[in-house]
């Protein structure tokens, strides 16, 4: 196979661009710059009929190649499958270039292509319980297959990427703030406030967030509250959250059977979680997993494994005419 290409025009601005350049640019003509940058880096694309174009990221340089060529040879694809996936934020523009190249046209939702980030990243076996947690989600699902997904539970206020940031807007901290309250936490000491563990023994496995972004302010406004306290007030609030977290799991995994659990979503990069679930998962025989770094967060190569996984198990259904309705909350469970 030769060069196939990941687009991404959300995660890498084009050139020498900073990261938030592009932040407030319409998604049509954020799609316009990165696949203008694409054909001039790669003027053979709509020659390319015979190889994969697969995904929504565009890496600096070989590095889109060779995650896309990462992930179609991961899947168990040959060398050449007819392929073009996209998200949302690109979609007209990847279009027109599916139609011109003669490429079937695949939507993806962004959950499976979390759901099977553990199969890219580990390649571990079927079923697992999934743990996503992003700025746009809270859930657990039972992952039989590809195509097979059962929601568990799910938030019923904010998600929990979204309380970090309101938490974090509270205690004075930059947008997005959840990853800088995160590290702020950890130059505090949980214990010092007192916050609550919303739903933690609530019998089910929803999850709830609101009340404790609410208690995080209460504790802003006391009289006697200073900016010295703010690492302190961090620290318990990431506490409570990783609290509920692995409370949740753990009775998720019980009530599956399951023995492995895959935490996915932005949240997944977050350090005091990694290690207490290491921890409850160690001392019940159960394993965790845990996307690198770098794919915790939405990204194209998970976009481009997902449609490979579809396309191995004759699950593509490529778009009539090259279009498709975009579902904004597009629920996992309805996908096969």
């Amino acid at each position: 196979m030769r060069d196939a290409v990941i687009v991404d025009c959300l995660r890498t601005p084009v050139g020498k661009a900073p990261r938030g350049a592009l932040r407030n640019t319409r998604p049509d003509d954020l799609a316009a710059i990165a696949i203008r940058a694409v054909l001039d880096r790669y003027p053979q694309t709509l020659d390319l009929v015979d190889d994969v174009i697969l995904g929504c990221a565009m890496p600096e340089g070989e590095a889109g190649a060779n995650m896309a060529r990462q992930s179609a040879l991961r899947a168990g694809l040959p060398d050449s499958v007819p392929a073009m996936t996209i998200n949302r934020f690109c979609s007209s523009g990847l279009q027109a270039i599916a139609l011109a190249a003669g490429k079937p046209f695949v939507a993806v939702n962004h959950l499976e292509a979390h759901a099977l980030t553990p199969r890219l990243t580990d390649n571990i076996d079927f079923p697992y319980l999934l743990l996503l947690v992003s700025g746009g989600h809270s859930q657990l699902v039972a992952v039989n297959g590809v195509g097979d997904y059962q929601r568990l539970g799910s938030t019923v206020d904010d998600a929990v990427g979204e309380a970090f940031d309101k938490a974090a807007k509270l205690l004075g901290l930059p947008y997005p703030g959840g990853p800088i309250l995160s590290k702020l936490a950890g130059q505090g000491t949980p214990g010092k406030f007192k916050l609550p563990r919303p739903m933690k023994n609530s019998g089910d496995l929803m999850f709830s967030f609101s009340g404790l972004k609410t208690a995080v302010l209460t504790a802003t406004q006391k009289p006697d509250f200073t900016p010295g306290q703010v690492p302190d007030l961090a620290a318990e609030f990431q506490e409570a959250v990783v609290e509920v977290l692995c409370a949740k799991s753990r009775a998720a995994l019980a009530q599956t059977g399951l023995s492995q659990l895959v935490v996915a979503g932005g949240v997944g990069a977050n350090s005091r979680l990694r290690e207490r679930l290491r921890r409850d998962l160690g001392r019940r025989g159960g394993k965790v997993y845990f996307p690198e770094l770098e794919y915790c967060s939405d990204n194209g190569a998970m976009i481009a494994f997902a449609c490979a996984m579809r396309v191995k198990y004759d699950k593509a259904v490529p778009s009539e005419a090259g279009s498709f309705t975009i579902q904004p909350r597009w629920p996992l469970a309805e996908i096969s």
